[in-house]
């Protein structure tokens, strides 16, 4: 671990105390623990409230997003609390979750911009009931695809589509192919290739390659 990873490490330890490291197979970093937070977003009531978590950090974090899983039960599987089956937590899409954290480039970041709004939503969707409070995406694709659409400007699903494979191919390569905006250019000669090429900064050509849509 570099120094820069464990600087990170430590201080998200040091600002939730009820975390701590855990054995881990994979490559990377395992956090467990109870993860106690206090916020107040967007005007809403100030909630304090804890979950048992689990936090899997890849050791290519930041250009890899960490896997977050509730281990505590606290958060029903089912009425569209955005948690899956396993306790995973579905905080956002990955283009948009990749935005966050390459604006934090640490784990307290991580926390503060993904983990603590997503669990702040359910706690008060949990003691007032009604849909999130910041407002929710669709399952699946669907809702991946709307909230590409927003972060690309580009309207058709087809044209996102494209947008992500080009994401995964060289630049070099992908300037030469046909600009996803539909303005009949190259991409390269397009204004749009600026947009792509602010995304290319936060990961590598792989991570945009698995995540490609249908």
């Amino acid at each position: 671990m570099g120094v820069k990873a464990l600087n990170s490490l430590n201080q998200f330890l040091d600002d939730y105390p009820g975390m701590s490291t855990a054995p881990c197979s994979d490559a990377g970093i395992c956090l467990r623990g109870r993860f106690r937070f206090k916020a107040s977003i967007s005007g809403n009531d100030e909630i304090e409230d804890f979950y048992m978590l689990e936090i899997f950090v890849p050791d290519k974090f930041p250009q890899a997003l960490p896997e977050v899983k509730e281990t505590g039960g606290k958060i029903p599987r089912g009425g569209n609390f955005h948690i899956y089956s396993d306790g995973s937590l579905c905080l956002g899409s990955p283009l948009r979750l990749l935005k966050k954290i390459h604006s934090a480039q640490n784990l307290t970041g991580f926390a503060d911009k993904c983990l603590v709004p997503y669990l702040y939503a359910v706690s008060y969707k949990l003691m007032h009931g009604g849909d999130f409070v910041f407002g929710e995406l669709a399952h699946g694709d669907q809702g991946i695809v709307d909230d590409y659409s927003i972060m690309l400007g580009l309207q058709e699903r087809y044209q996102i589509i494209k947008a992500i494979q080009l994401l995964g191919v060289k630049k070099r390569i992908a300037n030469k192919r046909p600009c996803p905006c539909g303005c009949g250019k190259r991409l390269g000669a397009c204004l749009f290739h600026h947009k792509l090429n602010e995304f290319r900064k936060m990961a590598p050509v792989a991570w945009f390659k698995t995540q490609a849509l249908n």
